[in-house]
């Protein structure tokens, strides 16, 4: 095992669970949430949640899941380079978009709208949160509690972002727990960093759907290698590869040109964050939390990285074809919690019984039950793509997707 830093998340010094329970005998606090993460519904469930590309626009793009894999795969790389605690950058890896919704970014802006609509003071919808929830409350595995029951450190990696609004619910009923830096400001306390492995598990998020959403765009037609000419981190990496290896061409040539782009951001990363972490001169967690942001891009890599992010968001995410999918998969969304509002029995038994259970996980009342539309959403946010579209052809009697 890697030596951690004196400023890597010690497993020994977890701020522990919220339900108390003994060590493991052969695992560590964070390998146990991996672990626990890994076997959840939740987990299963994002190999038909999409990405960028629906699950029937092709067998080979990118889903929840692999994607996961890929941050995963990326965060240990460099957390054990940085002599960080790898288990926890993968842990918070492998569960940061468990509570996405279906069809992507698009279930979860209908689904926001959706709440919002029917309740102007509702906390809305984002898959952070979801995330969360999904670990404190929404899994039922264990007989003693909901959720999971991780980690702080593991939590606090999950909500990557937090409303003011929100952080307040979630402080009512956890004072000073993973929402805390959300709400602090400079007159009342010092701004607060989590710890440096949720920073790189946020980080290897960014590098790994920049890289892959170039190559799904590809293979999907969506994108070609000479519209990528225009975007400075993939053409250096693609000139390159073609002085190395004159004649290259077709997927070969994209997936070494991407395979350097990786190797080049994670090793900016690594000599970047070793140059900031030296500055600051922090020696504990405790320093990394009162530090600004210590995980990062040289300047220069950031510049391209957002350059590349400006080309996907204009080329890619707002392609006609992938807009008009968007555009269905929002109605489809729209149309089911409509059906589950007017009709709450067309759900299972399982989740309609939850109107009368108190709940005790983020947006909980004290000691109240969830009001039925946060059930629905629930619902809703945990179904694939696939389970969508039948349960919309089901309810609605339109095929909006293949299924």
């Amino acid at each position: 095992m890697t030596l951690l830093a004196p400023y890597a998340c010690d497993p020994a010094d977890s701020r522990g669970r919220r339900h108390v329970e003994p060590a493991a005998p052969t695992r560590s606090a964070f390998q146990r949430d991996r672990d626990r993460i890994v076997h959840s519904t939740a987990f299963r469930r994002l190999v038909y949640k999409t990405q960028v590309f629906l699950n029937h626009e092709g067998d080979l793009f990118r889903t929840r899941l692999t994607h996961s894999l890929e941050v995963a795969q990326l965060g240990r790389s460099i957390a054990r380079t940085l002599h960080l605690n790898e288990d926890l950058v993968e842990a918070i890896a492998l569960a940061h978009d468990l509570g996405h919704t279906p069809f992507g970014h698009a279930g979860q802006d209908a689904l926001n709208a959706c709440l919002k609509n029917h309740h102007p003071d509702s906390a809305g919808f984002e898959h952070n949160l979801q995330s969360l929830r999904v670990v404190d409350t929404l899994e039922e595995r264990y007989p003693d509690y909901n959720g999971l029951n991780l980690s702080f450190e593991t939590r606090e990696g999950i909500l990557k972002h937090c409303s003011r609004r929100n952080a307040r619910r979630i402080e009512a009923r956890e004072p000073g727990g993973v929402a805390q830096r959300f709400l602090a400001t400079a007159e009342e306390q010092p701004a607060q960093q989590p710890g440096l492995e949720a920073q790189l598990a946020n980080l290897a998020d960014e590098i790994a759907y920049n890289a892959h959403d170039i190559d799904d765009g590809v293979r999907s037609g969506l994108l070609r290698l000479e519209q990528l000419e225009q975007v400075e981190l993939f053409a250096q990496y693609r000139r390159d590869t073609l002085l190395q290896h004159p004649g290259l061409q077709g997927r070969r040539l994209l997936f070494e040109t991407i395979r350097r782009m990786l190797s080049a951001q994670v090793y900016d990363v690594m000599d970047a964050t070793r140059a900031a972490l030296d500055a600051a001169v922090v020696d504990s967690v405790q320093a990394v939390r009162l530090s600004p942001p210590l995980v990062c891009f040289s300047p220069h890599m950031a510049a391209k990285s957002s350059s590349l992010k400006r080309f996907l968001l204009q080329n890619l995410y707002r392609h006609p074809q992938v807009v008009e999918t968007t555009q269905t998969a929002q109605q489809v969304v729209r149309e089911l919690f409509a059906a589950y509002m007017a009709d709450p029995a067309e759900m299972p038994q399982a989740h309609t019984d939850r109107f009368d259970r108190l709940e005790s996980g983020p947006l909980a009342g004290a000691g109240s039950p969830p009001k039925p539309e946060r059930v629905v959403a629930d619902y809703i946010a945990g179904m694939t793509d696939r389970f969508a579209a039948k349960e919309h052809e089901r309810l609605i009697g339109r095929v909006a997707f293949p299924v």
